[in-house]
């Protein structure tokens, strides 16, 4: 064990998935006699989990190096996460940095960090990734309010514009047994909000070693993380519209702890397009998952991932998309901007889409998503809600989250943090979000 002086700080990039493995990787340094601190503050070492979805993404890890180093020059730099499984050599040749852990490395920290001298030659430790065939468990807590939960890691889907494949490998499940015992490890926390999270979640169930045999479905783990007590919310992170079957979202709009709120990735609303991307469905299914959802969930939202700018995207297809989305009855819009990525398919697809297109795509998507946001919001007014409150003090307010993900604010009151109040939904404010008519006294469920 390392000596009890020693500190650790940790900065995460990246998805929900990224941050239920900082807070694996953080309790085993703890557990090895490491104190945390902030990562603005000087610390022993820096651990620095990435994420390579996009060119900006790599460019940020950078900036973060810089500032672990401007808190303490003699800090021993770690990197890990998936660009750190995709590109090591490229990482090894940033000034400062001492320590690259690829996908399976990661989680076996403690045993690279015998000596924390800054060294002059970077060292990587990075498995091929067909190596990266077991699976390990992990949650965070980042606050008091909500964890997010890890099922599921890596990905079968060989969609042309993806790395992650290259930097998760295979799709693997976590058992049954372990994911219920790590929700209720999450419950005695006092934690009232769980996020299942993973690369595929839909995808759940598939055994480690390239077993494809799924020894359990995603709806038979959201049948029994349903009856986990003590849990007062479980939210479903992004799946797959091929995954997400009539069942669930039956299952769903029956629970009482599954809340009304998904989020489906579209990628494109042209088919033309989707099928260059090889994803596992066209606008028919889709449309058809939203209609599904609003039939028994009226009120639910629903978030979607879209991508402007692929290769081949012309003004047709692009209008196709945005004509598609406005007419679907959706919550909110996550935008992203292709970016070329090595050792994909489609960096080397024809009809390259020029920068400044893809800019303006992205913002007529963005105004696109407000409306729809302002407008869902707009629906829910006069409604009354259970709201989980969190604990940031911003000027005086308070904010939480409906069940059904509308932000909500209050004058601020400490004994309000972390408890579920019934409100009433009054009116959308300056900030673009909702304040209300506290109808209950605070109660909880700890």
């Amino acid at each position: 064990m390392f000596s009890t002086n020693k500190t650790v700080a940790f900065h995460t990039l990246g998805c929900k998935l990224n941050f239920s493995e900082t807070s694996t990787i953080a309790r085993n340094l703890l557990d090895n006699g490491y104190q945390r601190v902030e990562f603005s503050e000087p610390s022993d070492v820096y651990v620095i989990n990435t994420c390579s979805v996009t060119a900006n993404a790599d460019k940020e890890c950078r900036t973060i190096v810089k500032n672990a180093l401007k808190a303490n020059p003699e800090g021993f730099v770690v990197i890990v996460g998936c660009y750190a499984q995709l590109k090591p050599q490229e990482i090894a040749e940033m000034e400062g940095v001492d320590l690259v852990l690829g996908a399976t490395e990661k989680f076996n920290i403690v045993d690279y960090l015998e000596d924390l001298n800054k060294v002059d030659e970077t060292v990587v430790h990075s498995c091929e990734i067909e190596d990266a065939d077991f699976y390990v468990g992990s949650y965070s807590i980042g606050d008091r309010t909500r964890a997010f939960l890890k099922v599921q890691d890596g990905c079968d889907y060989k969609c042309t514009y993806c790395t992650i494949p290259l930097a998760r490998g295979i799709s693997r499940s976590d058992t049954m047994e372990n994911v219920i015992r790590n929700a209720r490890e999450i419950a005695s926390q006092g934690i009232k909000e769980i996020v299942l999270t993973g690369v595929n979640i839909g995808d759940y169930g598939k055994g480690e070693f390239g077993n494809k045999k799924h020894e359990h479905t995603f709806l038979e783990l959201v049948q029994e993380l349903d009856k986990v007590e003590n849990i007062e919310r479980i939210r479903i992170s992004s799946i797959e519209p091929n995954l997400l079957r009539n069942e669930t979202i039956d299952f769903v709009s029956k629970s009482e702890r599954f809340v009304p709120h998904f989020h489906i990735p579209l990628q494109s609303g042209s088919d033309a397009i989707l099928k260059k991307m090889k994803r596992r469905y066209l606008t028919k299914l889709y449309k058809e998952r939203i209609e599904k959802v609003r039939e028994v969930m009226p009120h639910a939202c629903i978030g979607v991932d879209v991508i402007v700018g692929f290769p081949g995207e012309t003004e047709e297809h692009f209008l196709e998309t945005y004509n598609f989305l406005n007419s679907l009855p959706i919550s909110y819009l996550h935008v992203f901007t292709y970016s070329e990525r090595d050792n994909t398919e489609a960096i080397d697809f024809e009809g390259v889409v020029p920068q400044n297109i893809r800019k303006q795509r992205n913002k007529m998507l963005r105004i696109l998503s407000e409306k729809k946001r302002m407008a869902f919001y707009q629906s829910q007014l006069g409604t009354t809600q259970k709201v989980l409150w969190e604990s940031e003090n911003k000027k005086g307010k308070i904010s939480g989250f409906t069940e059904n993900y509308v932000k909500v604010e209050t004058d601020f009151d400490e004994e309000l943090i972390n408890q579920t109040e019934t409100v009433e939904l009054l009116m959308l404010n300056q900030n673009g979000n909702v304040n209300v008519i506290r109808k209950s006294q605070v109660f909880s469920f700890a």
